[in-house]
């Protein structure tokens, strides 16, 4: 029985009749270090104990030494809720990069994933974190890096494709409910979404992809993530942009980025977004990247081709408040 495939989503993950998973990427695992990589150091740090989940830290070296301020980026990992965690080699790597290039502190969040945690978990999980990151707000918080060097003036978080989605939810409801007493707003200044995963039954416009197999593939993981979703893709919360009960004029932040890759099947998603965000009434700022002749995360597979450098360019800009 524990050797019969029920879903075989090479080369992802392999789901067996007995319920076991097995994933088959994303699964390694690299310390944090000490010693400085491009310049940053890293640590973990739990954040949830009754859920043994933890964060990493990332800061960079210069700023250990003068106790200097710097804006704080929240980071969530992508992987369609399912495969990947903050550990993995491929966003160990991102972040180091991230944080180097924007001179600033990061916080890259593990979250429980499905289809054991089913969403809404990844969602609770990631809000927690977000809470726990806030209570460093007053410099009294659990951790002497974010006590130290967080500047909570300018808070921002990311994410790529899944994480991205999370990015834009944790975003409204910090609109709707306080990630701490000490904040007279939501206290975020910005959002940065990356290849969102944002989805529908129906193509959003005629630049998107028609290919039924390609369609129902990605929503074959929407359904692995959230299997009691009675609206399936159509769900409020993969259907973003198309849904006509999603108001995005109470997104709780001040500007957005989004970044898209022209041969990425979430390409037109990204587009949408934008679009609505400027139509809905949100007071805020919103402006498009698209990479050019590019596929969904080509910039964690392929970190030193000339675009994902371009993309860090942006990425990291937008942070520094430079665009």
């Amino acid at each position: 029985m524990d050797s019969e495939i029920a879903v075989d989503c090479s080369p992802l993950l392999k789901i067996y009749k007995s319920g076991r998973i097995e994933r088959l990427m994303g699964e390694t695992t690299v310390p944090p270090s000490s010693e400085p990589q491009n310049g940053v150091v890293s640590k973990d740090v739990v954040y949830s104990p009754d859920n043994n989940l933890s964060v990493r830290i990332y800061l960079p070296e210069k700023a250990a030494e003068t106790g200097e301020k710097l804006p704080l980026l929240v980071y969530f990992h992508g992987g369609g809720f399912i495969i990947e965690t903050a550990f993995s080699p491929t966003y160990h790597t991102f972040l180091t990069a991230a944080v180097s290039a924007s001179n600033c502190v990061a916080v890259s969040v593990d979250y429980r994933r499905a289809p054991e945690h089913p969403i809404s978990v990844p969602f609770d999980d990631s809000w927690t974190a977000l809470k726990w990151v806030f209570t460093h707000i007053t410099g009294s918080g659990q951790e002497a890096w974010l006590n130290k060097h967080a500047d909570f003036s300018k808070v921002f978080l990311s994410g790529d494709s899944a994480g991205a989605n999370i990015v834009h939810h944790m975003a409204m409801r910090a609109a709707k409910e306080k990630l701490s007493p000490d904040l007279n707003d939501t206290g975020i200044s910005g959002i940065i979404l990356v290849h969102p995963y944002f989805w529908s039954k129906t193509p959003i416009d005629e630049k998107d992809t028609k290919d039924e197999t390609l369609r129902m593939k990605i929503e074959a993981f929407w359904k692995m993530a959230s299997p009691n979703s009675k609206d399936g893709s159509d769900d409020p919360l993969l259907n973003v942009v198309q849904s006509e009960s999603v108001d995005l004029s109470g997104l709780g932040c001040g500007k957005v980025l989004v970044m898209v890759a022209e041969k990425d099947a979430l390409v037109r998603q990204g587009w949408g977004y934008a679009a609505k965000l400027e139509k809905c009434g949100w007071k805020g700022e919103v402006q498009v990247v698209e990479s050019e002749g590019e596929d969904h995360v080509f910039h964690l597979l392929k970190p030193d081709c000339d675009n994902a450098i371009e993309a860090m360019h942006k990425f990291s800009a937008f942070i520094k408040g430079e665009n």
